[in-house]
């Protein structure tokens, strides 16, 4: 491969915190999230760094063939260009039952030492490095914001999407001409989340309190996602790597392709959460331009109506203006966006913009 595009097998490469988290079969979990009863497998002190590898979930799964080289192979990429960590859980004898959980690979626990219920975790996207230059968008099962209309025909459809020279995303029309569509890329983590009570672990797909699969495409580089912390340690993770995504995620999934990510770790507590933010309900996530409340509902309305819930409260603890006034600005001057329509819980993000506050 190209010196701008090497290939970030496990352990080499450009790895850019002190603490380094691969994702070896023995340290993911497949299509579940931790729970309070999951054995950490790394404990940092809050602020601390970590740079981990993440796999994406396509190629490996089993109407894939469970064979990434094989499955990347029909699309021309060859078998150095593939991830020995996607290769090596593939074939391992991990139980993967798609019935029963979700398709996504993630990294972790990691224990935050000093996290207890009722803080929040802050966790912070420093950087995310590309570790192959292609990747896949899918449309399977029949779902999607079009099922029952796509896929068209017999079986799950995979589209192949490439990396160019200057760092788009590349398409092809699949019309034999030969033509290409070239987009911009953002890769972001669509997986941020903290550990759930008790000793169930939650199913990989729909977002909650938690955190999760919340796959809003604004947490690129230098955004931070605030999760309300549910068991000692928070015992966070992160998965589901995206190069792009639309909001919507319309057709199941985004361009999903694998990450080096690394994510800055830092525990809020409960009091200077509460100055800050108010009674936060849910995700909330903040970049150098927006506060992102977010709602999280099966009904997308109801989604829409618990992030406009969640906007107000947060302007009226973080500033101090009355509800009214708060409502009434957030109609003027704030876009209320859909996250995602396909993870059976919908997702709606605020952005109210940081500067008209100043």
């Amino acid at each position: 491969m190209s010196e701008r595009w090497p290939i970030l097998q496990p352990g080499a490469g450009a790895i850019r915190a002190a603490e380094y988290l691969p994702a070896d079969p023995e340290l993911v979990l497949w299509g579940e999230s931790p729970s309070a009863a999951d054995a950490w497998v790394l404990s940092v002190a809050s602020g601390t760094e970590v740079t981990i590898d993440t796999i994406s979930h396509e190629g490996i799964l089993e109407d894939q063939g469970r064979d990434p080289a094989g499955f990347f192979a029909g699309h021309g990429v060859a078998r150095e260009a593939v991830l020995d960590d996607a290769i090596a859980l593939a074939a391992s004898a991990r139980e993967h039952d798609p019935t029963r959980v979700g398709p996504h690979v993630i990294t972790g626990p990691i224990r935050v030492e000093g996290a207890r219920p009722g803080d929040l975790l802050k966790m912070t996207l420093i950087e995310a490095l590309p570790r192959v230059p292609y990747g896949v968008i899918s449309n399977r099962h029949g779902k999607g914001a079009l099922s029952g209309e796509f896929p068209q025909g017999d079986g799950n459809v995979s589209v192949f999407a490439g990396v160019d020279d200057e760092g788009r995303g590349v398409i092809d029309y699949g019309d034999g001409s030969g033509r290409a569509v070239r987009f911009p890329l953002n890769p972001f983590l669509g997986t941020m989340g903290v550990a759930v009570g008790g000793d169930a672990r939650a199913h990989s797909v729909p977002p909650g309190l938690h955190g999760g699969n919340i796959d809003i495409a604004l947490l690129t580089e230098g955004a931070s996602l605030y999760l309300p912390v549910q068991v000692a340690g928070a015992l966070a993770y992160i998965g589901d790597p995206h190069f792009a995504q639309g909001d919507g995620e319309v057709a199941l999934t985004a361009m999903e392709a694998s990450l080096r990510a690394t994510v800055r770790f830092e525990v809020v507590d409960a009091a200077e959460a509460e100055l800050a933010f108010g009674r936060i309900i849910g995700p909330m996530a903040e970049t150098s331009e927006f506060l992102i409340p977010t709602g999280l509902d099966d009904d997308l309305d109801l989604a829409v109506r618990k992030a406009v819930q969640a906007s107000i409260a947060l302007i009226v603890a973080r500033y101090g203006m009355t509800p009214a006034n708060a409502y009434a600005y957030l109609s003027a001057a704030t876009d209320f966006r859909i996250s995602q329509v396909v993870d059976v819980v919908k997702g709606v993000h605020a952005t109210i913009r940081v500067a008209d506050f100043l």
